[in-house]
């Protein structure tokens, strides 16, 4: 299933059923799953670990060395995972020394032009739309989708079940469940939608809701809200997490709700 005007290292560990079609280079430290499509032209560098079933199109580079002056040879990775797929001229770089590798999730979708950078971890379910890019050290969780021309600062960390406007620049962490957009970049209601599609009920997207209520809408600071919910809300997985996230912070989170100060 390899087309003979490939350049296909004898080193490379491909599986069954994967079609690598012509004017495609593919390194020798790599491994490839089963039912993979590898399209034209597309380059596989040392390091890259590609999982079953994926959809790799032309143009598409996947683990070059990090576009990171510190970077000194280091031998790390690049992680996709299976059923994910790669559009047209996607980079995803592989990592440092400082964490050591790459991940991109099971299921994803990272559509044309988009750059993952060096030592990101995306999660599984993740839609990147056209030309976003995501800086190194980058953390994004599962089910969160990325607006087109949006980019991430590095070393920023995203929730899960988010979803960010188109062109939006994220200098500050998103936690999960909610809405971002504007400029600069704020917070703009619960994703329910998206909360919905997955399953989550009326009773849990209200708890949410009411939880995000305190940082955004009741004037208080992050160190007030966070101890207003941990006396008046009962615990549970998402309040939890929300609470996690927030007190992991370094940076700070979005905005408030429509007052233009931040919300740390």
């Amino acid at each position: 299933m390899i087309h003979q005007l490939a350049a296909v290292d004898k080193r490379a560990k491909i599986s069954k059923n994967v079609i690598v079609e012509p004017f495609t280079t593919i390194a020798g430290d790599v491994e490839i799953g089963e039912g993979t499509w590898i399209g034209p032209n597309v380059t596989i560098m040392d390091g890259a670990r590609i999982g079953k079933n994926c959809r790799i199109f032309p143009g598409t580079v996947i683990s070059a060395i990090p576009q990171d002056l510190k970077f000194d040879g280091e031998d790390t990775q690049t992680i996709i995972g299976d059923n994910t797929t790669l559009r047209e001229c996607v980079t995803v770089n592989r990592g440092t020394k400082a964490l050591g590798y790459t991940k991109v999730g099971d299921n994803c979708l990272i559509m044309a032009t988009s750059h993952v950078a060096h030592d990101c971890i995306i999660g599984n379910n993740v839609i990147i739309a056209n030309g976003c890019g995501i800086a190194g050290h980058v953390e994004i969780g599962d089910f969160t989708v990325m607006g087109g021309l949006s980019a991430v600062q590095q070393f920023g960390k995203i929730g899960k079940h988010v979803m960010i406007s188109g062109g939006s620049l994220i200098r500050k962490d998103i936690p999960p469940y909610i809405k971002v957009g504007r400029e600069p970049i704020s917070y703009a209601g619960i994703n329910s939608v998206g909360l919905r599609r997955r399953g989550f009920n009326n009773e849990k997207i209200f708890e949410i809701q009411k939880i995000y209520r305190y940082f955004f809408q009741m004037k208080m600071n992050v160190t007030q809200a966070l101890n207003h919910i941990e006396k008046d809300m009962l615990p549970t997985a998402e309040r939890d997490e929300i609470l996690e996230f927030i007190k992991n912070s370094p940076r700070g989170i979005v905005k408030g709700y429509g007052t233009g100060k931040d919300s740390n």
